[in-house]
């Protein structure tokens, strides 16, 4: 009889105890120290040999946390573990997925070879930056959706007259989801990036006026996209605004903007941890889905049927 066994990374712990919890297990003993160079030294507490391990860990800045899950894999391999599997709640250097200029790299291969060559041997993570970035790996790939927590969040609400808003091109396939789901309007906001972190909005595809929305986006960085979506739906007739964001990464002015904006409340999830708090901010768990989806990878039961919203979204593609 094959153990499970379930181990947490430095980068978001109260996540994995949600996690544990929900699955009635306990985290197992992981000892992880830095030089006083700042290398990470990581070892195993408890016997690992034969057992599926389960490495709970972000991948978000600083880069640490990315060095932390390769170390922590590599020690589970060297101490015979029957398989590993990386569950990596938010999935960093994600957006770096092509070459869309000379001379850059694709952060996204990269890091899929080092998780490959690390000893992974299965992957399980949240609403990625592209999905297509699950064709960068040639191991087994679980892809789960907040979309299942958000929108019964909404349905609860039963906010009236609501459209569901992309905030670019890129969104739109989510936003269908989200719109099919709360039987709701869709509107797409066109905009230009004439730098990174730095954007211009054009124009709204779509009719806002007098009516509630949604914007929905995987994650929110500088949150520059996100108010200037806020203001332009306002300036457009739109009466309250509410967001949904599965990965709030909230850097630099992030959290300036969005208590500035005119947002009436921004959903967020603790795929990585919150640095600061906000009225205007609340934190929806995904623990739920995750122990979910650990328990069906342990027991060999399918994954993909937990995300009635995603079949719906893939029918449309």
């Amino acid at each position: 009889m094959y153990r499970l066994k379930i181990f947490s990374g430095r980068a978001n712990p109260e996540l994995a105890e949600r996690i544990s919890h929900n699955l009635g297990e306990r985290l197992g003993g992981l000892d992880i120290r830095n030089f006083s160079d700042g290398e990470i030294w990581v070892k195993f507490i408890d016997n690992i040999r034969g057992a599926d391990v389960f490495i709970i860990q972000p991948t978000n800045p600083p880069a640490d946390n990315l060095m932390e899950l390769l170390i922590t894999i590599d020690a589970a391999k060297r101490a015979s573990a029957r398989k590993v599997t990386a569950v990596i709640p938010y999935f960093g250097y994600a957006r770096q997925d092509r070459k869309d200029q000379p001379r850059v790299a694709i952060t996204a291969k990269l890091v899929a070879n080092l998780l490959t060559k690390a000893g992974a041997d299965r992957i399980i993570t949240m609403d990625l930056h592209a999905p297509q970035i699950q064709g960068f790996f040639d191991i087994p790939f679980d892809h789960l959706y907040s979309s299942v927590v958000f929108v019964d969040h909404f349905r609860k609400k039963k906010i009236p007259n609501l459209t569901v808003v992309s905030p670019d091109v890129g969104g739109i396939k989510m936003a269908r989801a989200y719109a099919k789901r709360l039987e709701a309007d869709l509107v797409l906001i066109d905009k230009r990036r004439p730098a990174p972190n730095e954007v211009e909005v054009m124009n709204i595809v779509g009719e806002v006026k007098g009516r509630n929305v949604l914007i929905v986006d995987d994650l929110i960085d500088t949150a520059g996209t996100f108010t200037s979506a806020v203001t332009t739906l306002k300036e457009a007739g739109a009466k309250d605004v509410y967001g949904a964001c599965t990965h709030p990464i909230l850097s630099g002015k992030a959290l300036e903007r969005i208590n500035n904006s005119d947002i009436s409340n921004l959903l967020v999830t603790d795929s990585m941890q919150l640095k600061h708090t906000s009225p205007k901010i609340e934190v929806m768990s995904v623990a739920k889905i995750f122990a979910e989806a650990i328990h069906r990878s342990f027991d060999n039961k399918s994954i993909s049927s937990l995300f009635d919203v995603d079949k719906d979204k893939t029918q449309d593609e």
